[in-house]
């Protein structure tokens, strides 16, 4: 029950990705904006999110893990009410970012409570496999339901959802989930969490902009010397800490490092999928919403099942062979996704292809989440799982930010020119992308047999500095 509980907020979080995903023309057409600004509808959620990941798990080993996962599901409440009601682009933009505050506090500090209820690295394994299908679960919702709302209502339906959904999980919440707390907690690192958010809006942020100010316009080239100072200060910073927001003692270890690699990867590699889907389908197909959200249910469904199945293996035989296998079936949906919308294909074949490659994909996904997710927070003492939580959480949302700048970016070329869209021209720009999501997977082999048998286990000494078990 805590497990079904706690998985609620993954749930919610994955839903709210999809499901604005598949409303993002919709938000367009309603709010007279670009795809520029509808990056940052998506971003400025994302890269808040995974900016307070970390110090959310922190402040939830130290105040209460389930206090702190009640909080943010009223936040989230709260805010997808304010996203509902926007008025402006402006006002949206800042209400995602006031969402993704909330979210910070739902799937690491869940995740936190799941592993201290499941001590068993055996039924932790197998428990974070079933976690880990909550994902494809909330992948096959999202833009089902984003697009049955909006053959009904308008876009602002897509954040009212959240509102029941976040009644129900409270009341369960309080119902069954116990309270927990780590047994050694930390002085927070205020400066290294203002310069991780600077951090990451100016890489997102740079990859947003650059193509549409120019990659040597002056506003980029202010934000590449931004970079190079704020870059090594937060190297130099989290070093010299000795409770650090992101203890970079942990990345010389080369499993825990391959599976925050990892996390990113994969989510580069959805973002990129899911928005070339939405803009494809939509824009270049005409296809409605609710037909568009049915084409990516193959990968919800390849996620779903198999992601406990990965979860099992991992309990077997560690994380290594179901790497190996989500890169294969990544890279090779990309692959076929990558056919299946080149300009030259008929619409039946394109689809034919598209399904399968989906299908593809998501069993890629499946795979690849459990393995990432046990590395990770095997990786440090089991008193910091919210912090071990925060820290796969945030690779997997910078991963995500960063594959719907580079989406975004790609399709713009396209969009912005505001006549009819051409399928030679729109295979043109999703090419680099499905390149990118090809690398993606064969990156996931690599960093699987790099590592090689170090990555079957890790653990983190409680000074915080790797050691192999």
């Amino acid at each position: 029950m805590v497990l079904l509980v706690c998985s609620s907020s993954l749930f919610l979080v994955g839903l709210d990705t999809t499901i604005v995903n598949v409303a993002l023309p919709s938000i367009g057409d309603g709010l007279a904006i670009d795809t520029r600004a509808l990056e940052w509808v998506v971003d400025a959620y994302t890269i808040v999110f995974a900016s307070l990941l970390i110090t959310s798990g922190a402040l939830a080993d130290r105040f209460g893990r389930r206090r702190v996962f009640v909080t943010g599901l009223i936040g989230f409440g709260v805010t997808s009410l304010l996203c509902a009601v926007a008025p402006t682009a402006g006002v949206l933009i800042a209400a995602r970012v006031l969402q993704g505050v909330a979210a910070s506090m739902l799937s690491p500090v869940a995740l936190a409570i799941v592993v201290a209820a499941m001590p068993d690295p055996r039924e932790r394994a197998r428990a974070i496999g079933v976690w880990a299908s909550v994902f494809g679960l909330s992948m096959a919702a999202g833009p089902v339901l984003g697009g049955a709302l909006l053959s009904v209502f308008d876009w602002r339906s897509v954040f009212w959802i959240n509102v029941p959904l976040v009644l129900i999980a409270l009341v369960a919440v309080v119902i069954v989930v116990p309270e927990s707390h780590g047994s050694r907690t930390r002085r927070l690192d205020l400066l290294g969490q203002l310069l991780l958010v600077v951090l990451l809006v100016l890489v997102v942020g740079g990859l947003i902009e650059g193509p549409h100010a120019g990659w040597s316009s002056p506003v980029m080239l202010a934000i590449y010397g931004a970079l190079a100072v704020v870059a090594p200060v937060f190297i130099r910073v989290e070093a010299r800490r000795k409770a650090p927001l992101i203890d970079l003692a942990a990345f010389r270890h080369p499993a825990f490092t391959a599976a925050v690699l990892g996390a990113i990867a994969v989510f580069v590699a959805i973002s990129v999928t899911l928005l070339f889907n939405t803009f494809y389908l939509q824009g270049a197909r005409g296809w409605t919403p609710l037909a568009t959200g049915f084409a990516v249910l193959p990968i919800a469904v390849g996620a779903t099942v198999c992601a406990p199945l990965s979860g099992s293996l991992v309990a077997r035989v560690g994380p290594r062979p179901p790497l190996i296998i989500a890169g294969c079936f990544l890279a090779t949906g990309g692959l076929l996704a990558w056919v299946a919308t080149a300009g030259s294909s008929s619409s039946d074949a394109a689809v034919v292809l598209l399904v399968a490659a989906y299908a593809l994909f998501g069993i890629g996904v499946g795979f690849a989440n459990a393995p990432i997710t046990n590395t990770a927070v095997g990786g440090l003492p089991a008193e910091r799982a919210g912090v071990a939580g925060g820290i796969t959480s945030t690779a997997r949302q910078v991963g995500a930010a960063v594959g719907i700048a580079v989406a975004g970016g790609l399709l713009s070329t396209v969009f912005s020119s505001g006549s009819d869209v051409r399928l030679v021209d729109l295979a043109g720009a999703l090419t680099p992308g499905w390149i990118i999501v090809v690398t993606a997977g064969t990156g996931l082999i690599i960093l699987a047999t790099a590592t090689g048998g170090s990555a079957r286990s890790v653990r983190v000494s409680t000074s915080g500095r790797p050691a192999p078990r």
